[in-house]
């Protein structure tokens, strides 16, 4: 049985972000950085391609941060309104068939 687990590891942003300054003030490279913290080269490089686009340095049309805190806000927003709306259609149809009879 390997030493690693399927549940992946949560930090905080303030480890995030420190991460982050190491990685890009450093002159070693993110997989050695990543290393010497003890965390997967693949989630540092992700860290820092995010907190480069939150600085306005990313590629055109890449959502920050906030932005994509919003869009899950507005997504989850929308599935609860979807679910209101099925649930006074199907009531609507009830009430429509019994004041048929």
């Amino acid at each position: 049985m390997s030493g690693k687990s399927n549940m992946s590891k949560r930090y905080t942003a303030e480890f995030k972000r420190d991460a982050v300054a190491l990685a890009l003030s450093s002159e070693k490279t993110v997989t050695e950085v990543a290393r010497d913290l003890g965390v997967s080269p693949e989630g540092l490089r992700g860290w820092v391609k995010q907190a480069k686009v939150d600085r306005g340095e990313g590629p055109a049309g890449a959502l920050t941060t906030a932005e994509r805190e919003e869009l899950v806000r507005l997504r989850r927003k929308v599935r609860e309104q979807e679910a209101t709306i099925e649930v006074l259609g199907k009531a609507t149809a009830f009430f429509a068939r019994d004041k048929m009879r």
